[in-house]
């Protein structure tokens, strides 16, 4: 992912503070921990990933599809690979 290499070390602190949580949901659930608890650090996790795909789905769509200069081929091609993921991330 070319076009994010301006925000690479923001991204890799997010994805790193995401398997953070991942990981006290393991210890949630290794532990016994209270059902609601426990959904609610799932909860956090989901929020989390779907503010990361957020992120990189707009990053995406700023270089592939509205940067200035692409031609109307490149613009289809950035579209059409962004519908792509969100299909497969929708299911």
């Amino acid at each position: 992912m070319s076009h994010t290499h301006k925000d690479q070390d923001a991204l890799v602190m997010r994805v790193r503070r995401i398997a953070g949580q991942l990981e006290a949901v393991e210890r949630a659930l290794t532990s016994g921990a209270d059902c609601a608890k426990t959904l609610h650090l799932v909860a956090a996790v989901r929020g989390a990933v779907n503010g990361l795909v957020d992120e990189v789905i707009e990053a995406h769509l700023l270089e592939h599809v509205a940067a200035p200069g692409l031609t109307d081929a490149e613009r289809a091609e950035g579209a059409a690979e962004v519908l792509q993921a969100i299909r497969r991330y929708a299911k």
